[in-house]
Order: C-alpha cells, then structure tokens, then sequence
C-alpha cells in the first residue's frame, strides 16, 4: 500500500468533477471577469453562479458571500473588519481558548491595538462553556467569534444557543466554520449566525480559495486596498477558476452529505473500536456524539506523537498530531491543553480524519501498524518502563 491518506482535516483531495469544472478557467476561458467584453462577461456569470451555489448551501443571499483567498483571510477579514468598524460602540471581543490560530492570533494583534478580549474556557470534552460566555458581555463587547467545529478534536459547537445568546445582547456573532462547511448542514439564518468563513481545500475543492459570509447590515472594513472588486471590500483580480472550483465542490458535497457522512463514520468508529480494544493506556480526546464524523483525536500514553507520526510515515500512513498549522512546533496543542490534558499526555495524540475516499482495507493497514508502532515505542520508554515495574499509579 502506497499512500493512505488519513489527514482530511488537514486538506483533502481535489475531487475529479470539481477539477474538470475548473480546467476551463485556465486556458478557453480566460478572461477578466471585470471586463465588459464578452470573454469577461462569461468569466463574471461563472463567478456569481458559484457565489449563488455557496448561498444556498448556507441558506443566504449571494450578496452575503465574498470570496477570499482561504479560511484565514476569511477569519482576519471578519475579526478585523467587525472589531473596527463597530470600535465607537466598544472594543470587547469574546472567544475560546480552542480556536484556530487564525482566529486567536488575530485577536492577540487586535489586544495590542487597544482592544479588549475574553477567552473563554471549554470542558474536558471541548465544548465552550455557555454560562461563563454570557457572564463575560459587556456593555462593550461587539464581537463573539467561535469556531463551528474544532479542527483537532471535532468537537461541534452548539452554535445555535450561542447565536441565541450574541442575537439577545445585540452582539454580532462571527464563527470559523472551515471545519464543518461540507460535512455538516449549515443554515445561518436558523442559527443566529451573523458571519462565517470556510475554505475549499476542506471539502474536496481547490486550495486557495475560501469565501466569507457577513450578513446584510453588518458592517466590516475592506482588507485590500486596491480595485472594487467583491463589492468594494476584496482589491483583486478573482481567482475565476478557484471561485468555480468552491462552488462545484460545495455543490457536491451538499448533494451527497448523508451518504458520505454515513460511510465515514462508520469508518471513523471502526478505528476508534479496534483502538480501544488493542491498545491500553490510551484517551480519545473529544465527544463522541457531537463531532465532526471522520474526526479521531486518541492520546497514547507513554510515547511521543512525533515519533509515531514519523514511524507511520514510514509505512505510507499519513495523519497528524495536530492542527496543520502547528504541526511544525514541539509544543503540545493549546486545544488539548484547553480540556485538561497534561503535557506528557498531550504530546502523545494522534489526530486521524478520514474522507470520503478512505477504505476499510486502508484503515485495518493502519491499526495494524498503530498497535505495532505503540508497542514497539513503548518498549524503549523509560516511562514505559517505570510504569511497569511500579504498577498504575
């Protein structure tokens, strides 16, 4: 076995039918579609067919929808853009202490331009706690940015009640759906959501390419100066074949949400069973029930996850330790830190996210050489060692 790819949190394949759609805009099709002549015309009708595919699977208007370059840009666009523009009223901010980076960064620059922010902490299974949301409003506070669904976890938030909550204290509520978009169902009306960024990389779609939602009547700056693209607010030639590439892969992904979901999930409890029952001293991280379905998130005890990640890669297997875009730092995840693991457990997690196009074959080769690799790294512990000669502790 080559390759098995067990990262889909990280990125995913670009699904065939969504690359065929976009080959076009490389080569036939490629004009500005700021244009007035004609080869720009059907380069702007291509755009704003995709904005319209990207609405309706969010159940809003396609002047809503503005493209980006990804779910970070989207993130920095909303954050920035909401905390300004509403400054006069208030400079309070409230997040989780499990965001992105993209997210939380973000609010750490905006602390030092004079704002300020409450992170809010989440339980043992990662899911924010609401009471301490609510007692953190202030008269200041414009702004509740949480994320739909954590990226290393899968926790899925109850984005509804906190919408609830932001709608009740006339609060605009922002969430950081890159995650969830294309594997969960998504209506922003139905849950008070005010703003949301998603990217296509996360759903089988194109890399570089993300959209944000901000309703109607909520004001955010531009964050590129430059032309009047995407109403004003974007400076840039669009990324036609990017923006026709999202809008296919959102597209699939709606049409075909159960089916997938079901297939997946069925996949993802498979692993987390054999685990359980083949390996000892272990911890999955994360609610079971409300979580993204081909989300695992398993701390093994007494070994590092660096090591098991490479002896994975070794063997053709590829996952995570973490967030794609922290996997470069020795730290241990700040969202496993967040529901109470400790630093010795913490580093030991292994993050498998499997896809539409994972087989049971390819996870049975992988357990096997999980339980192989735990076993082996283990035996040249010397906590391991400690352990057995003291007994649990």
């Amino acid at each position: 076995m080559d390759i098995v790819y067990l990262d889909n949190s990280a990125t995913t394949k670009t699904d065939e039918k969504v690359l065929k759609a976009m080959l076009p805009y490389f080569s036939e099709n490629y004009g500005n579609p700021s244009s007035i002549y004609k080869l720009g015309r059907e380069n702007r009708k291509a755009v704003e067919e995709a904005r319209g595919r990207v609405a309706e699977a969010l159940n809003c208007e396609p002047n809503e929808i503005y493209f980006t370059a990804g779910g970070s840009e989207s993130d920095n666009t909303a954050i920035r853009g909401i905390a300004y523009s509403y400054k006069k009223k208030g400079n309070h901010i409230i997040t989780s202490k499990i965001e992105h980076p993209a997210v939380l960064e973000t609010c750490k620059q905006l602390e030092k331009e004079g704002f300020e922010v409450s992170y809010i902490e989440v339980d043992e299974k990662g899911f924010i706690k609401l009471d301490e949301l609510e007692k953190a409003i202030k008269p200041t506070t414009t702004l509740i940015t949480v994320m739909f669904a954590n990226n290393e976890i899968g926790t899925i938030q109850p984005i509804k009640e906190i919408g609830e909550i932001a709608k009740k204290h006339n609060i605009i509520f922002h969430t950081d759906a890159v995650q969830a978009v294309g594997s969960v169902k998504i209506d922003v009306k139905e849950l008070n959501i005010d703003s949301l960024s998603l990217s296509g990389h996360k759903f089988y779609g194109p890399k570089g390419i993300g959209a944000l939602y901000v309703r109607k009547g909520v004001q955010f700056q531009k964050f590129i100066n430059g032309g009047h693209q995407e109403r004003n607010k974007r400076a840039g030639t669009e990324n036609v074949a990017g923006i026709v590439g999202l809008g296919k892969a959102i597209e699939l992904a709606y049409e075909n949400l159960e089916e997938h979901n079901k297939k997946i999930k069925e996949l993802r409890d498979y692993y987390v069973e054999q685990i359980v029952k083949k390996v000892p001293y272990i911890k999955i991280n994360g609610d079971m029930e409300k979580r993204l379905p081909g989300n695992s998130n398993i701390s093994f005890r007494f070994i590092e996850g660096e090591g098991l990640l490479l002896n994975l890669d070794l063997k053709g297997i590829c996952a995570s330790s973490g967030s794609a875009c922290t996997s470069g730092s020795l730290d241990p995840s700040h969202v496993l830190l967040a529901i109470g693991l400790p630093h010795e457990i913490a580093h030991g997690s292994l993050r498998v996210s499997i896809g539409k196009y994972n087989t049971k074959e390819e996870i049975d080769y992988t357990i096997e050489n999980i339980v192989e690799i735990v076993n082996r790294l283990r035996e040249m512990s010397p906590l391991w060692e400690k352990f057995i000669e003291e007994g649990e502790q």
